[in-house]
């Protein structure tokens, strides 16, 4: 797939409507807000110097934790602004400008970074900004780079999501995952480990 030109994400597509994501999550973290509940989470999953993929990473905010942690963490990123921003604002931390579909071995390889991961990290809406109908192609290539006993940290909005993103029920989610060679671990409502609602969804996934 990635031989031929990509299809245009729904992030890309929302253009202005996705502005100001960025410097929002800027002004949370020089307010000293808590932005990390998400890495607190993949954190508690691992253990130390474990290999972490933070795919469709934003601003680096999760990536950047998990580092702190002593995680080895290589960052994807796609948009050229938010790569940017990741890069200034956490200059130690590996950030590829590259959306999923085109995170290869070959690609991580001449990057000098690990080709297989103890834990994938896809998490603040990733999954509903993705291009259309590349869900199931998406999952597998997240899942592809799984190294043996890997996970994927999934999370987005069932309701009141941002609103260039795609609605994504559960039901379609598990059955995407499924096609994609996944199954669900777990399902909670938040990355606290709420129960089950019907406004977020986070998901542990591994390989079926």
């Amino acid at each position: 797939m990635t031989d031929q030109p990509l299809p245009p994400t729904r992030w890309a597509l929302g253009g202005a409507r996705n502005s100001g994501y960025g410097q929002r999550f800027a002004e949370l973290v020089e307010r000293g807000e808590d932005v990390v509940g998400e890495a607190r989470l993949a954190d508690a999953m691992l253990p130390r110097g474990a290999r972490v993929l933070d795919a469709g990473a934003g601003m680096g905010r999760i990536g950047a934790h998990l580092q702190a942690q002593g995680h080895r963490v290589v960052a994807a990123e796609p948009d050229p602004t938010l790569v940017e921003q990741a890069r200034r604002s956490y200059p130690d931390l590996q950030v590829l400008p590259l959306e999923i579909l085109a995170i290869t071995p070959e690609a991580l390889a001449e990057s000098g970074a690990p080709e297989e991961f103890d834990l994938v990290v896809c998490v603040g809406n990733v999954l509903t900004f993705v291009a259309e109908d590349t869900e199931v192609a998406v999952l597998e290539r997240l899942g592809s780079l799984l190294a043996p006993g890997g996970r994927i940290l999934v999370g987005f909005h069932l309701a009141g999501g941002p609103a260039s993103a795609r609605s994504y029920s559960p039901e379609e989610f598990v059955r995407d995952a499924t096609a994609a060679g996944l199954r669900v671990d777990h399902r909670f409502g938040g990355y606290d480990l709420r129960p089950v609602d019907d406004q977020y969804a986070v998901w542990i996934l591994r390989r079926a």
